[in-house]
């Protein structure tokens, strides 16, 4: 995927890090699988923290925006 002269361009992958909002409760789960040798039945508590943070970021509080390239090249547009 190359670039247009002039055109709008942001590259997402430098975005994707920003917010990863369950990766301490997914963390501490993998954690406790692996000290307890995949047995989930002694890792309760974190996989109810891990599932009340996943329910807590549902698609249904956010708005679906598109990619940002998208909307630039939208925006870029309306210029010429």
């Amino acid at each position: 995927m190359g670039k247009k002269a002039g055109g709008l361009y942001i590259n997402p992958k430098k975005f994707g890090s920003l917010t990863k909002p369950c990766m301490k409760e997914m963390t501490s789960f993998l954690n406790c699988l692996s000290l307890n040798k995949v047995n989930d039945e002694k890792c309760v508590r974190q996989k109810e923290l891990l599932s009340a943070c996943m329910d807590a970021q549902s698609s249904n509080n956010r708005k679906p925006w598109g990619s940002i390239n998208y909307h630039l090249q939208r925006l870029n547009r309306g210029r010429k």
